[in-house]
């Protein structure tokens, strides 16, 4: 492999080595927020929910915070494929009105333009969507507590700081701040433990998907946070990659099966706010039973600007979108590689020897 990396934890080692990694032994696929790092798993979905998956008939539930989510509620989509190719050109396209002098646009403008998309790429399909037979997509999503249960000019950033502060001391603290917020489709729940963070669910459906993903890409400071979801207590809601950033959560604790999750780097870091701190962004216990597909780094310094799409994109560009979205594009191309060497490596029978630990 020169493009893909196998990352496995023990257990899901294991499961290969014995039984290889056939289609109906995926419980969980998990999608990270990180936006437009995700556009490098376009292939990828491509090929695991058009074909790969799609072979299998077991309950499968799709996890996602931010892009993470769009992308996982893409998968269950009919004609999927084509579904998460017109996905990455419409991120890649996005445009938005700036003001006078200004490089980047505002809040108000951006989840303006975002709120259009989501309708336009899910309008007709949200009721089939939420009812699907096998696949329960769960909405990651960040709500505010206390001085964050409302969105202010002052009360917001004082908020972040003290969740920041909370977060460094100790995971748990940031529970003192926001919740974790799982937005599901109904049928069987998520057979996950995530007793690690405060947490409520609440049940997704046509009345609350639209808000509850756009909700879940709503960056502080970068987007607005959107504000008394249908059928979800009231308060103010944030990006769910604030609290779960790559999705850290307690695999094993689901008695059986294999997480599958296509990632674009090898850590699973918990939340937005443990970025600098790398001690947390270790593989633990809790990804045991899980198999993360990611870009091997060399091949990634061969990409566009030597790196992944990441959002400081849209200052080195400035103005000059088709520039950005040249970069972009190549970068979803080249990304077909990817999903190539994914489906040799299932066609050899998934040997076991080109996994690395996690």
């Amino acid at each position: 492999m020169k493009s893909l990396r196998l990352y496995a934890g023990p257990a899901a080692r294991r499961h290969i080595e014995r039984h290889g990694l056939p289609p109906q032994a995926v419980r969980v696929v998990a999608g990270a927020a990180g936006g437009p790092k995700g556009l490098i798993l376009n292939h990828l979905d491509r090929h695991i929910f058009g074909q790969w998956l799609a072979s299998s008939r077991q309950t499968v539930h799709l996890v996602g915070a931010s892009i993470g989510a769009w992308r996982m509620a893409t998968g269950m989509l009919d004609e999927a494929p084509a579904r998460f190719a017109t996905l990455a050109h419409d991120y890649i396209h996005q445009r938005y009105e700036l003001p006078p002098g200004k490089t980047y646009p505002s809040a108000q403008e951006v989840s303006r333009v975002f709120a259009q998309e989501l309708h336009g790429f899910f309008d007709g399909h949200v009721e089939s969507l939420v009812a699907h037979p096998r696949y329960r997509l769960h909405i990651v999503v960040s709500r505010g507590r206390h001085v964050l249960g409302r969105e202010g000019p002052l009360r917001t950033p004082i908020g972040y700081l003290g969740a920041a502060l909370s977060n460094a001391v100790a995971r748990p603290g940031l529970g003192l701040w926001l919740e974790r917020v799982l937005f599901s489709t109904p049928g069987e729940p998520l057979p996950v433990d995530l007793s690690d963070l405060r947490h409520r669910r609440v049940v997704l459906d046509a009345a609350n998907f639209e808000a509850a993903l756009l909700a879940s890409c709503s960056i502080p400071f970068v987007l607005k946070a959107v504000h008394d979801i249908a059928g979800a207590p009231p308060g103010a809601y944030w990006d769910g990659g604030i609290t779960d950033y790559h999705l850290h959560w307690n695999y094993p604790s689901m008695g059986g099966g294999i997480v599958l999750y296509p990632h674009f780097q090898r850590a699973i870091v918990p939340g937005w706010l443990d970025k600098p701190l790398r001690r947390r962004h270790r593989a633990t216990s809790a990804l045991d039973n899980v198999l993360v597909l990611a870009p091997d780094p060399s091949w990634v310094a061969t990409l566009p600007d030597g790196k992944l799409p990441d959002r400081s994109d849209f200052r080195r560009y400035g103005t000059d979108t088709e520039a950005r979205a040249r970069a972009w594009q190549r970068c979803v191309d080249e990304s077909e590689r990817l999903a190539e060497e994914w489906a040799q490596w299932l066609g050899r029978g998934t040997p076991a020897d080109v996994l690395e630990p996690l």
